[in-house]
């Protein structure tokens, strides 16, 4: 049997694009690749976008897939690998949380960083604007390159830079609820980033604190890894996926 299918999540204001350094290291290592595309990003959208709308769009594109699943989050993309995972437990085979917003379950980012002593508005809140109906929340180039691409190559930078796009609000301010029985009993793999000036790395580490039993792979690297430490963050993701879909074959 061939590899494990591994589902990319990005995370807001971006799109499947920020995996593109990463598909062709998990391929080379006998892994089948899929970015997903989230609803909720760009403007247009007349209803809103809520996890659950989230949610449905993930399953919905790898609903054809057989398993085993491994689900990949980025950021934000994070609380919706865990809700997918959640709902369809018996598909998947683990879970990695890059530099992501691993959440408890029912339990809001703002409450964790306040837990960890930083305030509500961390990393990048301080530098969005919203649309004039409120809906939607706008990064600038100049900030989204200093806050979340400040270690990569510039001319990729500038380019990341400068293709986020505005997010819904209801698809952004989001909180996975899940079970022991189901999420819960996963393998996680946790990819903090020590130098991420969006998720600073005091509450990368007390989301690891409140969620135990999670790997943790730590690279000193920005919010981005998939541009400023692309090698690492690969081998690190081929790794745990050879790992857990193997263990799964094997049982």
């Amino acid at each position: 049997m061939s590899g494990a299918h591994v589902v990319l999540i990005h995370g807001a204001w971006a799109g499947p694009w920020v995996w593109d350094t990463i598909t062709e290291p998990l391929a080379a290592a006998g892994h089948t690749p899929h970015a997903v595309a989230l609803p909720g990003t760009g403007l247009g959208q007349p209803e809103n976008v809520t996890l659950d709308t989230l949610t449905r769009a993930v399953i919905s594109q790898v609903d054809h897939l057989e398993k085993p699943l491994i689900l990949v989050g980025h950021s934000g993309g994070s609380v919706v690998a865990t809700q997918v995972a959640e709902e369809i437990s018996h598909r998947v085979v683990g879970v990695v949380h890059v530099a992501g917003i691993m959440l408890p379950s029912d339990r809001p980012f703002t409450e964790v960083c306040a837990e960890a002593g930083l305030p509500s508005d961390v990393g990048i809140g301080t530098h969005l604007t919203l649309t004039p109906d409120g809906r939607h929340s706008i990064v600038s180039p100049e900030a989204a390159a200093a806050v979340f691409f400040p270690q990569a190559p510039p001319a990729a930078a500038i380019a990341a830079a400068r293709r986020m796009v505005p997010q819904m609000e209801t698809a952004r301010l989001i909180t996975p609820t899940w079970t022991p029985e189901r999420y819960g009993r996963l393998p996680r793999l946790y990819v903090e980033a020590r130098q991420d000036r969006s998720i600073p790395l005091a509450a990368q580490r007390h989301m690891q604190y409140l969620t135990p039993n999670t790997a943790v792979v730590s690279l000193d690297c920005d919010h981005a890894p998939q541009l400023s430490a692309a090698g690492p963050l690969a081998e690190a993701l081929a790794s745990f996926c050879t790992v857990v879909s193997g263990a799964t074959r094997t049982t």
